[in-house]
């Protein structure tokens, strides 16, 4: 029987918990690049501001000679400053320029005297170059940015002494989402232990007595003796674990009174029997004599084939793993009634081998008596394993299908021995094969006759 991994509760709960790490690290990420965009914003636009403050201050202590030359050493492949007689921005419409405005303001030891205007934009898609920048400059500003991305620009216009206006510019794009090696390194470290110690767990604590629960279970089902669980594991497992060893007990203590009940009645019978047939020895007349000891050996039949069903019913023969194919073949062998055989795929299947080859005689001995030439087939499916037994005689009504399991009862009228046997044939025949946790069933043939399907699951390991 293959058993698909990842339908297992070790594997279930390990992609649970690496699934639930990698979210955790992926809002982690997410918070930490949005939260370190707006730390790097404001660290860009403080010292942006300082620079064009410090710049204002120099130009403004500076002779009219020297300017130019100050503007042009203050100038980077990110920041431009110019001085004209208008200013660049004509108006403030962003939430931070209150910071940035601040900042200049402190710098310069202004009084709110001095117009200060601040425009901050975000840019989507291809950044260009800031204008008015030298071709080297303009190469080194594109390397920086790396082409599409998206960046935030900022436009300063602050005025200066003598009715002239310093205009700035800066662009800075967003700083791109990082996951350092050491931070991979300490993900993969962490989930590496957690998922040690959940198989650890899992395997000696959790699913270690689950898989031992699991195989009494099916061994139970199939008639076997098995002792008492340990009791191991967390409390859940534990209050399981009693509540299967009571359910066992009693199970086995039901079926142990009524097997016991049965055998004993069966024993019980013979003494009157037996005595009733010495006194039916007695009677002088010969036809009445006769039909009383007919009747008298029909009970004690009768009674020696419950005694045959109990023993059925309390077998203990140890289970054994078996080739399907070689044993139907050794069962054609020993049987006296001829049927035919078609061969399938090697399997293994843990069976007991003496009681259900009773089983299978019976059912093979009552499609030959009743429908004369039968054929035998079986099958392997992912689960279990198919018996086929088909013959050609007039089949059952529906109605009886499965009457004809109930102890007893025959179909056959006669309550002739010759023609109709007890009736019990195929009631021991299901009462073993459900022993093994299996179970047999009837249908008419499309074709005439009447076929016996028997499935029995393979054993859990």
């Amino acid at each position: 029987m293959t058993l698909d991994p990842f339908r297992t509760l070790r594997v279930q709960l390990a992609l649970l918990v690496v699934a639930a790490l990698t979210g955790a690290q992926l809002i982690s990420l997410w918070l930490f690049a949005d939260e370190r965009s707006l730390a790097v914003r404001a660290a860009l636009g403080f010292e942006a501001a300082g620079r064009a403050a410090n710049v204002a201050r120099l130009i403004e202590e500076a002779p009219e000679e020297l300017r130019m030359s100050i503007l042009r050493a203050a100038n980077s492949p990110l920041v431009r400053f110019d001085l004209a007689n208008e200013p660049t921005v004509q108006h403030t419409d962003h939430s931070d320029r209150g910071l940035v405005e601040a900042r200049i303001r402190t710098l310069l030891d202004d009084d709110y005297s001095r117009d200060i205007r601040v425009e901050l934009h975000e840019i989507q898609g291809q950044i260009l170059p800031l204008p008015h920048l030298s071709q080297e400059m303009a190469e080194m500003h594109m390397a920086m940015m790396r082409g599409d991305l998206s960046a935030v620009e900022m436009n300063l216009s602050i005025a200066i002494a003598g009715g002239r206006w310093l205009n700035v510019g800066t662009r800075f794009e967003r700083p791109p989402i990082q996951w350092p090696i050491y931070a991979m390194l300490t993900f993969a470290l962490s989930a590496a232990v957690i998922l040690i110690v959940i198989f650890w767990f899992l395997m000696t604590r959790l699913t270690g007595p689950l898989r031992r629960l699991v195989g009494a279970a099916d061994r139970l089902g199939r008639g076997e003796d098995i002792s008492d669980l340990p009791m191991v594991g967390p409390t859940e497992v534990r209050d399981l674990t009693s509540t299967f060893n009571r359910m066992q007990d009693r199970l086995t203590r039901f079926v142990a009174d009524r097997t016991r009940l049965l055998a004993a009645l069966g024993h019980d019978l013979r003494s009157p029997l037996t005595a009733m047939r010495v006194r039916a020895e007695m009677v002088d007349d010969d036809e009445t004599r006769d039909s009383l000891v007919a009747s008298v050996e029909e009970m004690q039949s009768m009674v020696e084939a419950t005694l045959t069903f109990a023993r059925g019913l309390a077998g203990s023969e140890e289970a054994e793993n078996v080739d399907i194919g070689e044993f139907l073949e050794v069962l054609k062998s020993d049987m006296v009634t001829p049927f035919e055989l078609d061969g399938g795929p090697c399997v293994e299947a843990r069976i007991r081998p003496h009681a259900l080859r009773r089983a299978l005689r019976n059912v093979i001995e009552n499609a030959v008596r009743y429908g004369g030439e039968t054929h035998v087939s079986y099958q392997v499916r992912p689960d279990e394993f198919i018996i086929t037994v088909a013959d050609n005689g007039p089949g059952i009504p529906a109605p009886e299908l499965e009457r004809v399991f109930d102890p007893f009862f025959r179909l056959e009228r006669s309550r002739s021995l010759e023609t109709g046997g007890h009736g019990l044939g195929l009631s021991i025949a299901r009462t073993i094969i459900r022993g093994h946790g299996g179970d047999i069933s009837l249908s008419n043939r499309d074709e005439g006759g009447l076929r016996a399907t028997i499935a029995i699951p393979f054993a859990n390991d």
